[in-house]
């Protein structure tokens, strides 16, 4: 109950008070890794911009549309490696945009019940429940949603973001997937992921990781792995690309 009348009391104004272009808005990712030698952790500043389609727009009118501006977490283990959050996880290319909309409540059936354009209506009050989150926001390992049937032991996080290492930095083909419930099969003994949150944030979008990686700094948005022939087994370095690190607007 307590979450039905917190939703309601966002509630009036909305399907209305966007329209179909909705506020930007920046939150920070951390992430936070226990090591032996002390905690260590990255962040990154994440600029989202969400608006609709129109009606008549081909193929899906009314449908939601996100862009996103900002960087991989990187989080720094010393001798050990570096750490990247990618701005995409497991399944979701963008991941990045939801971030923030799904740590919001969900919204009840019975609160837009009958409403017209209820789909909508249920959206506007669960975004402008995002915006109002206060302070920082603990990403749980699965969405709510998707814990019970669908959900199977060992099956890899679905609300946090990929991980990956290098075994070169300066070799994208080197890149490794990480196991984010193991941290320390890739980084050694002791090393443990924390916890990741995102919190509203009015900074500036991080820049930066083009110093690390500079190989990113190409006109043409790529995968690390961009010299191969068309393949039905792609390698992992294949299906990462340019834009799980790096985003501008629209790309």
């Amino acid at each position: 109950m307590m979450l039905a009348g917190s939703v309601l009391a966002i509630l009036p104004g909305c399907g209305e008070a966007f329209g179909n272009r909705y506020p930007t808005y920046r939150y920070r990712l951390t992430v936070e890794v226990d090591t032996p030698e002390g905690l260590r952790t990255g962040s990154s500043v994440i600029e989202v911009t969400t608006r609709i389609s129109g009606r008549y727009s081909i193929p899906n009118p009314g449908q939601v549309i996100h862009s996103v501006r900002g960087e991989a977490v990187v989080v720094d283990l010393g001798s050990r490696g570096t750490l990247f959050a990618l701005l995409r996880s497991e399944r979701l290319i963008d991941w990045a945009s939801t971030v923030l909309f799904v740590a919001a409540p969900r919204v009840p059936l019975a609160v837009t019940r009958g409403l017209p354009n209820s789909s909508q209506v249920a959206f506007d009050i669960r975004f402008k429940a995002a915006l109002a989150l206060a302070g920082a926001q603990v990403i749980p390992r699965d969405y709510r949603d998707r814990i019970g049937s669908r959900h199977q032991p060992g099956d890899p996080p679905s609300a946090w973001p990929m991980m990956v290492r290098f075994r070169n930095l300066a070799d994208p083909k080197s890149v490794e997937k990480i196991n984010p419930d193991d941290l320390s099969a890739s980084f050694g003994a002791g090393v443990k992921l924390r916890r990741i949150t995102a919190e509203r944030t009015d900074d500036p979008v991080t820049s930066g990781i083009l110093a690390r990686l500079p190989w990113l700094d190409s006109a043409t948005p790529k995968s690390l792995d961009d010299d191969f022939e068309p393949t039905t087994t792609p390698t992992f370095a294949q299906r990462i690309a340019f834009s799980d690190f790096v985003k501008e607007h629209g790309k």
